[in-house]
């Protein structure tokens, strides 16, 4: 993540004002000035989120309103997943498709209350979100982009007792599930969901009310502020894909691993964008995999290092890469081909010109610690 261009006008979150008076250190991502890493570190700021908890701004993405006559079967008509089966108070994750079956996005989407459909889309992908969503369902439903509100992530173990004391009813909340609630004196849309494999939960907020919230979670002794490095390592150590990275508009869920939200109900009407490839992908299996690789030697494998078989042939490359603070090794996310993907399967990966050995690692690297209901 660079730092950004003296003459590069970005924009900016409710709480960039708040980022710089902590000593963040500034970046570009998608459009946005956003914080890559405060005082204590990346490093640091990783393992305080898996220990305690970590208070992220991820005002950048983009939050939208899917309301009309009814927007839960109108946005079926984008996505291979079942939202008119999604029950109030539920959280889906999913994917927009193109024609050839690839993602252009994916997204969270929820019914937080009565209030049509509440989107949660990638920061650099909304715009294209919001008009592809727009043409695609004239006269259907229509997108209400939330431009006033603001969005935090609080992740880690102790994320739901720092949370409970300013939200009561957020404690009762499952994994995936999403509630319209009261807190901090304002009104909230909160999902007990995150990026990081933690227990957490992703805030909602009027714009307005950013800043004070922010502050208040940070004035707990087991809150600190994290910037995007140690959100993209904790993302990575969970095996969750980023887009523009891991995803992209010629990787197919099936590629990628993801068909956990290709619902059976949409797999056997075949109704949805580019059902024909995904449907042979399914019976036939697809061309190659998302794996996870752990790096056994060397320094660690980046996006875009070629992955080798034992003979030394290149058969995929790594989409994304780091250390791990928690296992301390090298890890990767790549595509292979389906005979190289089973875990315990021993590939090379060329970092700098020098093959280092590494083996497909069951997903995710370090085990997920969502919070479900019984």
């Amino acid at each position: 993540m660079p730092d950004t261009p003296a003459d590069k006008v970005l924009k900016t979150t409710p709480l960039t004002e708040a980022h710089v008076a902590l000593g963040a250190r500034m970046v570009e991502f998608a459009g946005y000035h956003m914080p890559v890493q405060y005082a204590d570190g990346v490093l640091k700021e990783h393992l305080w989120t898996r220990e305690h908890a970590g208070l992220f701004d991820v005002s950048h993405m983009g939050q939208a309103r899917l309301r009309g006559a009814d927007p839960l079967a109108a946005f079926e008509a984008l996505t291979p997943s079942d939202f008119r089966g999604l029950k109030a108070g539920r959280q889906r994750y999913s994917m927009l498709l193109n024609p050839a079956g690839g993602i252009v996005d994916d997204l969270m989407a929820a019914r937080p209350d009565d209030d049509g459909l509440f989107l949660v889309v990638n920061g650099a992908c909304k715009e294209n979100d919001y008009r592809l969503v727009a043409e695609a369902l004239t006269g259907q439903a229509e997108v209400e982009r939330l431009e006033d509100r603001a969005l935090i992530a609080l992740q880690g173990p102790k994320a739901a007792a720092v949370l409970q004391a300013h939200a009561p009813q957020a404690a009762a909340l499952g994994f995936m599930e999403a509630r319209a609630i009261s807190g901090f004196g304002t009104e909230l849309i909160v999902s007990r969901s995150g990026y990081t494999g933690e227990d957490g939960y992703e805030i909602s907020i009027p714009a307005a009310m950013a800043a004070s919230v922010w502050n208040t979670l940070l004035g707990d002794e087991r809150v600190r502020p994290i910037g995007l490095g140690a959100r993209d390592s904790l993302r990575l150590e969970a095996g969750l894909p980023l887009y523009g990275h891991d995803l992209d508009e010629g990787v197919s869920p099936v590629e990628a691993g993801l068909t956990f939200a290709l619902s059976k109900r949409r797999r056997e009407a075949a109704d949805f964008p580019g059902a024909a490839r995904i449907r042979r992908e399914l019976d036939q299996g697809p061309d190659r995999l998302r794996v996870g690789l752990k790096v056994l030697e060397g320094a660690p494998a980046r996006e875009g290092a070629e992955v080798a078989d034992e003979a030394g042939r290149v058969i995929g490359r790594v989409t994304s890469g780091g250390f791990s603070p928690t296992l301390r090794q090298g890890i990767a996310l790549a595509f292979v081909p389906p005979a190289h993907s089973e875990p315990g399967a021993r590939l090379t990966v060329i970092v700098r010109g020098k093959a280092q050995a590494c083996e497909v690692q069951a997903l995710p690297f370090v085990p997920h610690r969502y919070v479900r209901k019984p």
